[in-house]
Formats: C-alpha cells, structure tokens, sequence
C-alpha cells in the first residue's frame, strides 16, 4: 500500500510558542478575544483558529487530533477523556429513538453493555451478530438500521472483520461503517478500506504507558462538526474532554508507535507459533490456522504485524487463574486488564473485560471459562520470556 500511516505522523510539524520541538500546552480552562464580535463568531462555529473553552477544543487537543487523523487517513479528528468517551457520543451522533444497529457480537465489554444494556432506554436497539459473516449481517439490517459496528480484531477472541466488504454492505444500504481500531493501530487502516468512522481507545496501544485513559474520533470535517456542534453534538454537550496536559504527554508517546507495534507483534507471533506447537489452543491473526489470516494480510500495512494481542486456552478459569498468579509472581507480566503496556499483561477476560456479557452468551460465542487474553509486551528476549513461560505451564500441568 502507498498509504504509510507512520510517515503521516512523521510528515507533521509542530513548533512550540517558544521554538520548541514539542508544541506548547494550553493550560487554560478558557481563551480570550480581542473583539466581542469574535467571541459571537466563535461560538457560532465561523472564527477559524479561535478557541472558545477547552470542553469544545483547545491547541493541545488539535494537535494530537490532527496526527491521529494523519494515521487514519481521515480529514481530521476528535480526541476525548476516555474510548467510551469516544464510542458512545459517536452512536448517539447517529442514532435517534427507533433506530436499529447491527453490532459485531465480539466486542469489549463496556461498548456491550452499552449498546445491551443503555441504550435501549432511548428506544435504540441492536442486534449482535458474528461479523465474519456478511450474510448474517446483511440479513439483520432492517429500514431503521443506521449503524454496523465492529472492531477491526475483536476483544477478546480476535476475531477479524472483513471491512472492504462490510463497508460495501454499508454504502448499499446507506449506513454508517464504524470501526474500533484499538488493536490493530499502524497495522490496518479502516478508512482506507471503506470505514466512515474510526474509533481508538488511547488508553491502549497508542498511548502506551498505562498511565493515562483516552479516546479519539476519526472522521469526515463534517461529522466532527457535528460531535462538537454546541446545540446538539454529542462531544460538546456529554462533555467527556481529554485534559490538555494528558493530549500532548499522548501526542509525544503516538511518535514511538510504529517502533513499539513492530515489537509487539513480533513478541507475539513468536509466542503463538511456539504456543501453538506446545499443543496448545492458541488463536492469533499471525498463524496459519486463524481462520482469518489470510483476510488480515490483505488489509494489514505488512510492516507492522498482526499486533500484540494473543490467547490460549487452559481449559479452566481455576488452570487459568493458577498460570497468571504464577507468571506474575515469575515477573513474565502482571495480572491487569487494559493493553499495550510495555510489560506483558494477561486476564481472563470472561470474569473481567467481558464479564458485562452473560454467561451464555460467552459460551455461545465461544468465549471460554479458561480463555486467557495476552498483550504481549517490548520484551528484547523473547525466547527467555517464552522459556520462562513454558517453565511455569509445565509447573502447573497444563503441558
């Protein structure tokens, strides 16, 4: 692909106010006018490069919009307090009472519930289907369908959406495509393959660091317009704003991404193949027996890998339970959900990052008692963290 979306990042140029080579923070709540006829255009959306109050923009904000928007290949975008702060005004954005979404039914837990469990109280409702069936979906949008909505690889079975065709589907029934990319960043660009709206959880990937939660829009002008709009944009009037000082501590971070993933999917594929031949159940796009390899290299940009997500299945949550409290105490990684840590973190997602989805739910979409969920971290020595790994699975008789 001609498209690089590390080289996007790069291409970007920010000075500080004082020549810096980081842009400075705008550490103001509220901005000041020289005239009373600009702050009345601001507030009417007319004064390009004014900002108003931080909850509706501010320079920091932009910045890191803007290069995320330049990963995404999008005319630009909106960053948020947190990825839910993202997903849920985007669903609001486009759905009023009586509509209809058809939602992948693999997806993190939270955007589950919400659209399960909240939303209906607005008279929005879903259906939850198997994404990597396009005739399933196709058969489950009715005349109020207004959404598909889908990960790119799916938490936590990483499952893959094929979203060429998904976006094909969309088009053809007028509906909105949108994409939650938190974990393939780099490694598949949802707008280039069709997707109206791209949505990140910060937290994760691309921040880095687990030190900070947010989120971002990707989009058209127009539809971000319309989140920050301050009448009826679901952005501005929610009010989940990411503070300044966290947008440009994300923004330095975004600038090591593309080295941080390319270790993180190696990590991991080295992981899975040598899982895989230990015998064990091992599901990631990167092997041969993921039943959507071969649909995942041919939307991935090549150079970033199949991402740093893995599971296995041990068979129980009490085997489960026993290897991460053992790998833990080994220092191979710690017990905690989120992801894109530079250490490895494990969980057993059914009692924890989807513990939102009922039991039988779980069990009918596959997700297992002893499902363990892997984010692989920047290990140098992958081969000893694996050693080390096997060590502890042999201890406590899973191989």
């Amino acid at each position: 692909m001609s498209f690089n979306p590390a080289n996007n990042i790069q291409d970007l140029q920010y000075f500080g106010e004082f020549g810096g080579v980081n842009p400075s923070i705008s550490d103001s709540s509220t901005y000041t006018f020289l005239s009373a006829k600009t702050m009345f255009d601001t507030f009417e959306g007319n004064a390009e490069g004014c900002y108003l109050y931080s909850r509706h923009s501010s320079p920091s904000n932009l910045y890191l919009g803007e290069a995320l928007a330049a990963m995404e290949g999008t005319e630009t975008a909106n960053v948020s307090a947190s990825g839910m702060g993202a997903i849920t005004p985007v669903l609001l954005q486009l759905c009023q009472s009586g509509d209809h979404i058809v939602s992948s039914r693999t997806i993190y837990g939270g955007t589950y519930a919400f659209l399960k469990n909240f939303i209906p109280r607005m008279q929005i409702e879903t259906s939850f289907v198997d994404i990597t069936k396009l005739d399933a979906v196709e058969s489950a949008i009715n005349k109020n369908t207004k959404i598909i909505y889908c990960e790119s690889v799916s938490n936590p079975l990483l499952e893959v959406a094929d979203i060429s065709a998904l976006a094909i589907i969309a088009k053809k029934h007028n509906l909105k495509l949108v994409v939650d990319n938190t974990f393939s960043p780099l490694s598949i660009s949802p707008a280039i393959l069709g997707a109206d709206v791209i949505i990140h959880s910060l937290t994760k990937f691309i921040n880095g660091s687990s030190d900070t939660v947010g989120g971002v829009v990707c989009g058209t002008q127009e539809f971000i317009n319309d989140l920050r709009n301050v009448n009826n944009g679901a952005c501005m009037l929610l009010g989940s704003t990411m503070d300044s000082l966290r947008a440009a501590s994300v923004l330095k971070n975004l600038r090591t991404l593309h080295i941080r993933i390319k270790q993180h999917s190696k990590n991991a594929l080295y992981l899975a193949e040598k899982f895989e031949s230990d015998g064990l159940k091992t599901v990631y796009p990167g092997l041969k027996s993921h039943p959507s390899h071969a649909l995942y290299k041919s939307m991935m940009h090549p150079e970033y890998g199949f991402g740093g997500m893995l599971t296995i299945d041990v068979g129980s949550l009490n085997k489960a339970n026993e290897l991460m409290e053992l790998m833990q105490n080994k220092n191979l990684g710690y017990l905690a959900v989120s992801l894109g840590f530079y250490k490895t973190l494990f969980s057993a997602p059914g009692t924890s990052t989807s513990s939102e989805i009922p039991e039988e739910e779980q069990k009918e979409m596959g997700l297992s008692d002893g499902l363990i969920r892997f984010s692989i971290g920047l290990d140098d020595d992958i081969e000893r963290t694996y050693q080390m790994m096997h060590e502890c699975m042999t201890q406590i008789n899973i191989l």
